[in-house]
């Protein structure tokens, strides 16, 4: 009845309505936006702390014709989806109406709850250095067991007190099996964490220190471990009449500021203005700065005035502006030229992994018809243009491109009907608008690796330890930063497996293929599965190591493989290097994939999508202080993977120190003949070390 009541967040239950504070908040639960937009932080989830824009949940009836029937699904519905965890940091209504959002799951059914499931639930790591040292006590135990039994028996026999029978008893106990064994064994631990600390590694499992000092696999994110977090902008190219122009760096210019290229730039984006301060998608944010435009957005009260949420406008600086044509040709100036240039984004369709893509119907201040911009995925973008405005040589450029390490993302364009007015455009489906599109051209944006990163991978393979990449970027995009970072040698070749799950009866299968050519430019680059070099894993080692060969698989290969193809797991992990488009609970996988095989696998990743893997490896690095170090047993204070080789070398210190000390205290003539000499002989002529004797002793152990 419109009516609300205040109640703890413990008491929500699914189908709950509940209302989302103006100012914010933290959400309790995972719940889907009825009413209103939201701009939320999900850094919880993703590891990114970017600010994302969730709109309300169209409705399928009246918004999207022939989808009566569509089901809600947190996974395809997560642009309306508030998850569990997320920070809501402001929200935006429409006049009369309170920003909305109806409960679908709470507990450990959310999000968050299966990432937090994880890390208090993770599967046991199992080392065998500790297997050995708990199998040693248990036969000193035995041994020290019959010692006991023996003793009470030939006390009794000889009519010695009760009292001295059961300390004497117990005193067996302490001499055969040593109690400063396990003290001793940490005495390593203990120093290596403290030496750890000096140099800016936290760590809260001590006893993983020692396990570290065997890694022989070390998984590694890209973008924020082995990358810089942000991306810069290496320039544009443009198309004209079907054809690439050269490329250009400087885009913030005169010739340039009423093109459609700009106007996408500057309208198909995400960005909000938080505290006045431009925020959003980092990618998002290097191409608004590029062209230098300003963002507006209408306020509270403004928007209060209107049924519907006021648009944002965007507009260039007045300087980027063409000086006004002289007074002879005043015609030509009111008609191109009005007194202010701006553009208000109408309506925006967010960025969707699935279809790789987001797009905005945005309208020039004067213009009678409204623009549709379109970016993302290139390949998807040029399948939705017309083919007569896509340049004959755009796979090829786009592989050049891709190959060098670039982040490429391209541009469409069309100009609407004008039949299509404000109310029209904001219950159109997005399938509508994003069709024969004109190609504009492409977006180039370079992820610079960390000035450290080769270095550090160089001494780790000097050590003879593999390195593997798992990233959710894109897969050419990880398989150069990997060959730049000295991961994959130039000469070492690199093949992709694409699998495909079954289909329309027919079974699933894989495909081969080098990551030299793109197999939409050319079937010559598939491979015959004869010739696949698994079949080498039977030959000898000697034979591999001439091979020099990687594999590489993005998410949905990877799951494909692990369901339908468990003999090649094994052989894959031993040669897989770029593993891209992971999702988080693949991560995982991949570690207990590489842990089946023998591996000892270290995980160094800095988002909270890194936790599972990083509390499911035998050790876990992270390089962020937020929720990646609540699950990371290691926490590094500088986000570099120098961390790594030093957590090692310790580990390795630790490691020895153990050893050396198992090794003593497993002596014979420690407790063994200790015990001989106690049991055997000196109680058969009822006689016992002295208090002094006993110190005497222990002393000189």
């Amino acid at each position: 009845n419109s009516e609300i009541e205040e109640i703890f967040s413990t008491d929500l239950v699914p189908g709950d309505v509940m209302v989302i504070p103006l100012n914010g908040t933290i959400m309790p639960c995972d719940a889907v936006l009825i009413n209103g937009t939201c701009i939320v932080n999900e850094s919880m989830l993703t590891g990114e702390s970017v600010p994302v824009t969730k709109t309300n949940l169209p409705n399928p009836s009246v918004d999207i014709k022939g989808m009566g029937d569509e089901l809600y699904n947190p996974e395809s519905h997560k642009r309306h989806t508030l998850f569990c965890g997320t920070t809501v940091i402001q929200t935006r209504f429409y006049t009369g109406e309170l920003v909305k959002a109806v409960v679908v799951r709470t507990g450990f059914s959310t999000s968050k709850g299966q990432l937090v499931r994880s890390i208090l639930y993770p599967k046991p790591t199992d080392f065998k250095l500790y297997r050995d040292a708990y199998l040693f006590l248990l036969c000193l135990v035995a041994v020290a067991g019959i010692g006991f039994v023996y003793t009470i028996i030939n006390s009794i026999l000889n009519e010695v007190e009760v009292g001295v029978i059961i300390i004497e008893s117990l005193d067996i106990i302490t001499i055969t099996v040593p109690p400063a064994l396990p003290a001793a064994m940490t005495a390593g631990i203990v120093y290596a964490q403290r030496r750890l600390k000096k140099i800016g590694i936290f760590c809260i499992s001590p006893q993983r220190i020692n396990i570290c000092g065997q890694l022989n696999l070390v998984c590694f994110d890209k973008t924020g471990t082995l990358t810089e977090d942000g991306l810069d902008l290496w320039g544009i190219q443009r198309v004209e009449n079907a054809q690439f122009l050269l490329p250009e760096e400087n885009v913030c210019n005169e010739m340039l500021v009423k093109s459609q290229f700009v106007a996408c730039m500057a309208t198909c984006h995400s960005l909000t203005k938080i505290g006045g301060v431009l925020s959003g998608d980092p990618l998002d944010l290097k191409m608004f700065e590029a062209i230098g435009w300003i963002l507006e957005e209408a306020t509270e009260e403004e928007t209060a005035l209107h049924n519907r949420i006021m648009p944002t406008v965007v507009r260039p600086p007045k300087q980027l502006l063409p000086e006004s044509i002289p007074a002879g040709n005043q015609e030509m100036e009111l008609f191109e030229l009005p007194a202010i240039y701006e553009i208000g984004i109408v309506r925006q369709f967010p960025f969707s992994s699935a279809l790789q893509r987001m797009s905005v119907v945005a309208r020039v201040l004067g213009d009678k018809k409204m623009d549709a911009y379109m970016k993302g995925a290139p390949e998807v973008i040029a399948s939705l243009c017309k083919p007569e405005t896509v340049p004959v040589d755009f796979e090829k450029v786009l592989e050049d491109f891709t190959k060098q390490g670039f982040r490429v993302i391209a541009l469409a364009h069309r100009k609407l009907e004008s039949k299509l007015t404000w109310h029209k455009v904001q219950n159109i489906s997005r399938d509508t608008i994003e069709n024969n599109m004109d190609f504009m051209g492409l977006i180039i944006m370079q992820n610079k690796l960390k000035q450290e990163t080769p270095a550090v991978l160089e001494d780790l393979h000097k050590a003879n330890i593999r390195t593997v990449m798992v990233t959710g970027d894109n897969m050419l995009t990880a398989v150069s930063v990997a060959r730049d970072c000295g991961m994959i040698l130039p000469q070492d070749k690199v093949i992709i497996a694409e699998a495909l799950p079954p289909k329309d009866g027919k079974l699933a299968k894989i495909n081969w293929h080098y990551a030299d050519s793109l197999t939409q430019c050319s079937n010559s680059s598939a491979i015959n599965s004869e010739a696949i070099p698994i079949k080498l894993v039977h030959d000898s080692l000697e034979d591999l190591q001439v091979t020099r060969y990687h594999f590489a698989m993005n998410g949905k290969s990877f799951s494909v493989i692990l369901e339908h193809f468990q003999d090649l797991v094994p052989k894959l992990m031993l040669h897989g290097t770029v593993f891209a488009r992971m999702a988080p609970d693949q991560k995982t996988q991949l570690v207990e994939a590489l842990q089946n095989v023998d591996y000892f696998v270290g995980m160094c990743g800095d988002g909270a999508n890194d936790c599972g893997a990083l509390k499911r490896a035998h050790g876990g690095i992270s390089l962020s202080e937020l929720e990646a170090s609540v699950a990371s047993p290691f926490t590094s204070k500088t986000p570099s993977i120098s961390c790594v080789p030093n957590l090692i070398r310790e580990g390795r210190a630790a490691l020895i120190t153990s050893f050396c000390e198992l090794a003593l205290f497993s002596r014979v003539t420690y407790s063994l003949d200790c015990f001989i000499i106690s049991i055997f002989i000196l109680n058969m002529l009822v006689l016992f070390f002295s208090d002094f004797q006993n110190c005497k002793f222990y002393s000189l152990i």
